[in-house]
């Protein structure tokens, strides 16, 4: 029996509003997203790349719920999924513990119980590699590729089924990437996730992901199985991406 997508967008058209009349009414749209359809497994990374403007963003912020002015159809199966941002020091408030940044997802789901949430960071912070003392430590202490560990470990702790990861590795360097992509793949395995897997980079993608769609000018131009694409593009956007990342 086929197992139901964890995510499924159907015709999904988005418009951001430009300019506003003197009584608040928008007196044009541009339309950003163009009929999008696609869905996702559970378990799986299916990865969208496209240059920067193309509407990779709208689209995640879409599925989030967070934006206003959209048709179509998004329905997923997973309860608040999460995001993972490209720069984790803009996400994590300086101001706060790890522990209770950890803690703060945990009680926005409604966990009130301090030890079951202070046991959940523990748990946490050994599965992305890292120790106890960590929780009384802030982000300004941590190194960029810990601090994308703790972002990551906030967006998984509440044990969401889908994630978006929005360039999650753009901002490291190369051998920090690899030791990120290495923990996305473990935390799905052991988590049970799927993943949206935003980048421009298709060397990254070819890497983690199983499927991928290429986005240009809000549009999805082509998608199917990474290593098909790779080695028969058939859109000649998606030759000239992948040219340009030879």
């Amino acid at each position: 029996m086929p197992t139901e997508p964890i995510l499924e967008v159907r015709h999904l058209n988005a418009y951001y509003d430009q300019g506003h009349s003197i009584l608040g009414r928008p007196l044009s749209r541009r339309q950003v997203l163009r009929d999008v359809s696609f869905h996702i497994q559970p378990g799986e990374i299916l990865g969208l790349v496209g240059e920067s403007g193309c509407g990779k963003t709208t689209l995640s912020r879409a599925i989030l719920g967070m934006l206003p002015h959209y048709d179509g159809e998004i329905r997923h199966r997973s309860d608040h999924p999460q995001m993972i941002f490209q720069d984790p020091f803009s996400s994590l408030n300086p101001a706060r513990s790890i522990g209770w940044i950890l803690e703060e997802p945990l009680r926005a789901a409604g966990c009130q119980d301090a030890e079951i949430r202070r046991a959940a960071v523990l748990d946490i912070l050994q599965k992305i590699g890292l120790g106890p003392e960590f929780a009384q430590r802030r982000p300004w202490e941590l190194s960029g590729g810990q601090r994308q560990r703790i972002s990551i470990a906030a967006a998984v702790i509440a044990r969401p089924r889908l994630i978006l990861a929005d360039e999650p590795v753009s901002a490291l360097d190369v051998t920090i990437q690899a030791q990120i992509l290495q923990l996305l793949a473990d935390l799905k395995r052991d988590l049970d996730l799927s993943y949206l897997f935003i980048s421009h980079d298709l060397n990254v993608i070819y890497q983690i992901c199983s499927r991928v769609l290429v986005m240009k000018e809000g549009a999805i131009v082509e998608e199917g199985p990474v290593d098909l694409l790779f080695s028969h593009p058939r859109h000649p956007y998606t030759i000239q991406l992948l040219k340009a990342a030879e």
